[in-house]
Order: structure tokens, then sequence, then C-alpha cells
């Protein structure tokens, strides 16, 4: 009875996935959130119980998944186009942070490749790109082996992206066999959906940020700590997040260790950068972003759609230039706090206070789509948390908001999605304690 329960599980995640990744629209809500707990639903059925089946047919679904969504063109983003038009750039020896994408439209600037038609698809073509090295890299090779074809290009992306997520495959089964737990938790992050939909189907670079932060930890625990700075070097590079995690490897690393890591973070993650230095705009470009990602954009906020009612309620209008900073500030001194406070230096109990170091700074952040959760997912499979795999599915109900042009959230979903959560998080924090 198990085992076909956990057969059916399969053909509803297969369909549902599919479905997300080859047939549906992101302007199509009941379509989209239908298959998205179709496969859900499968989901749940097959990690629910001890598996009674090879773990190796398991994770042979979550390959066959990844690489048939390899082929198909994004559908629930439209980041694909920002990645083309920044990887065209650099092709042609232009620096993608030098300036605005409506300047290679004006008389006597134009570059091969970039076109009022693929500009007009950029979802932000009034800020600098905002993407790191590691990212552009990705960028840079897909255009220059297909100069000439989005889907192509998307392809040679989404393949980079697949052998990301077989890295951290890899890694994730000598990690948990490490920590002395069971080697099928890592199908909480291989089989979950919103992984499987978001990294290789909607091309996210989360993945390459996962891989290399778990090649980070894995060379962590083998005490290869120039080894360590280098992957967690690469994953900086790949998204900046990371570098909020470097304060709870302060005690850790106590001592000569301390100077091999953190130097070779700066050393490493400095060389990455340096060729986006070449030339001018990189600092005014890329630093201009990242003020405005804090001051301007906003997206299935929490803490922050409260202080914006305050906001509104006190002054009439949308103050997230006062509180898009101040909470990144605040998001910043608490996770500093909770690195400090840590006594402990084993490497057991480091995916957990990374994985609270996360939901930290979401709680905090003015903007949360469904692929920032990678990081909580795959963290949570060394602990005790089960509340990651939940936010897993509700956050997909944010995907109401494209529904109209422009889009325009629906404010009591978002409450829905964040109530579940913290009510399921304090049932388990009630239920049992949970080790950090």
């Amino acid at each position: 009875m198990r085992l076909a329960a956990r057969i059916a599980g399969a053909f509803l995640l297969a369909a549902g996935v599919l479905y997300l990744g080859y047939g549906v629209d992101r302007t199509d809500f009941h379509s989209l959130f239908g298959a998205c707990t179709l496969a859900f639903l499968g989901y749940l059925l097959v990690i629910w119980r001890p598996l009674g089946t090879p773990l190796r047919y398991w994770i042979g679904l979550g390959i066959a998944l990844r690489l048939l969504l390899v082929f198909a063109f994004p559908l629930l983003s439209d980041d694909v186009y920002r990645f083309i038009w920044d990887g065209r750039l650099v092709v042609s020896g232009h620096n993608p942070f030098a300036h605005l994408p409506a300047y290679y439209l004006e008389p006597g600037q134009g570059v091969e490749g970039l076109g009022q038609a693929l500009f007009n698809r950029l979802n932000s073509p009034d800020y600098y790109t905002i993407y790191p090295p590691i990212a552009q890299g990705v960028f840079t090779l897909a255009a220059w082996i297909s100069p000439t074809s989005w889907y192509g290009a998307a392809v040679v992306m989404k393949s980079v992206l697949f052998l990301a997520e077989l890295g951290s495959l890899l890694l994730l089964y000598r990690l948990l066999l490490t920590f002395h737990l069971p080697p099928e938790r890592l199908l909480y992050y291989w089989l979950n959906p919103l992984i499987i939909v978001e990294i290789v189907g909607n091309l996210h670079f989360e993945g390459a940020m996962v891989c290399f932060l778990l090649w980070s930890l894995h060379l962590l625990t083998t005490s290869n700590y120039a080894g360590a700075a280098g992957a967690m070097a690469l994953s900086v590079a790949s998204k900046l997040l990371p570098l909020m995690l470097l304060p709870f490897l302060l005690k850790r690393l106590w001592g000569r260790p301390f100077w091999t890591f953190f130097g070779g973070v700066a050393a490493v993650t400095g060389l990455l950068f340096l060729p986006l230095l070449v030339g001018s705009g990189f600092v005014e470009g890329f630093g201009g972003s990242l003020e405005l990602y804090f001051r301007k954009f906003e997206f299935n906020a929490s803490v922050y759609y409260l202080l914006r009612a305050y906001g509104y309620y006190e002054l009439g209008w949308n103050q997230i230039a006062r509180f898009g900073p101040v909470l990144a500030q605040v998001a910043a001194g608490i996770i500093l706090i909770v690195a400090l406070s840590d006594n402990r230096t084993d490497w057991r109990s480091l995916p957990g206070l990374w994985l609270a170091a996360f939901v930290i700074y979401l709680l905090c952040a003015t903007t949360v789509h469904p692929w920032y959760l990678a990081v909580p997912i795959v963290l949570c499979i060394f602990t005790s948390w089960h509340f990651p795999l939940l936010w897993s599915f509700l956050i997909m109900l944010t995907y109401t908001s494209y529904v109209t042009e422009p889009y325009q959230e629906n404010l009591v979903l978002v409450g829905v999605e964040y109530t579940l959560v913290a009510g399921y998080y304090l049932w388990e924090r009630g239920r049992r304690s949970v080790p950090a």
C-alpha cells in the first residue's frame, strides 16, 4: 500500500512539474497553482514516511525531471532576457554594469544582438544589472555558444544549473553521512517541486549558490580550510547572500584556520570580481542597484508590509526608502548577535544556525520571491525543522500577482502564507525540542 502511494506520488509530482515547465502561463494562476498543488501532493506522498524502495530510484526521478526541464524555455520568470542581454554585452567586449540598457539603443551605441525586441522583454530596463561574476560568466558562455537564439542561450544556462544541481546532490549525500543522518533526507531538497521548477526550470542562480555553499561546508568538515574558502567565495560570487553566514564561522575557525579561510574568501572573491572592475561604472551601477533593491523593490514581504501599513497610517504614503534600509540593518544586527552569542564549535550545528540567519533575513526583506527559499530548504535537511518545506508550497500563492498587468499582489494570500508558516513553526517548536 505504501509503495503504491509512492508510485502515485511520483506520477503526480512528474505531471505537476512538467506542466509547470512546459504548459502553463504565469498569468493563469488557477492552472499554475493547481499544478503546484498536484506536484506538492506527489512530493508529500514520496517523502512522508521512510522509503521502502531504493533511494537511487527517487534520485533518478529528480535527475530525469531536471533534465527534461533543461529543454523548456522559462515560463514563470522573465529574468532570462536580462541574462541574455548581459551575456551579449560581455561577448561584445562591454561591461554590463557600465550603462543602463536604453543606452545601447541610442544612435551609435548599438551592440549586435541587443535590439528593441529583447529590450522590450527586460523586466527592469531602468536599472543596472545586479548579477555577480559567476552568473555573468554563465551568461557570457551562453551568449558565446548561442549568439543568436534566446532558446539556445537558455538551454546552455540551464545545463550549467543542471550540473550544479548534480553537484548539490552528491554533496548532500556526503554531508548527511558525515552528520550521521539518514541519506533519504536529501529528497526533501531533491524532489521539492519549487526547487526543480525554479532553479533548472526558471533559471535562478540560487542553484549555483547552494552547490558552492554545500561544497564549502563539506570541505570545512574535512578541515580543508583553503578549499572551503574558495568554495565560499564562489557561492558569494553566484549570489551575495552567503556573506551573512560568515560570522557563524568566527569562533569555529579561531586561530590559524581563521586567517586561511577568511583571507582566502577575500582573495578569491576579489579575483572573481576583478574582471567586472575593468573600465568604469561597476561601483556606481552595482552599488546603485543594491541600494534600489532595499529602497524601491517590494514583493511578498512580511515585517516590511506591517511597517508599510503603519507608514501609510502615519504619513499617508509608502515609506520603503525609510523602512527598507532599516530592516536590512536590523537583520544584519540580529544575525551578528546570534552568531556571536553561539559558543558551539562543531560543524553539526552550523546548518541550523545558517537556516536561522536566512529566515531572519527573509522576514526582514522587502522582496521574497519563491526561489529565495532554496537555501532554507536545503539547510533544513540537516535539522528537525520542516516549516521551510511548507513555506515552499505556500509561497507559490505569490504567482497570483501576475494575473494583472502591471502586477498586483493579493495581500490576503500573503497574510495566509505567513500566518500558516508561522503557525507551523510554532507547532514544531512546541511539539519537540528542535536542535539548532
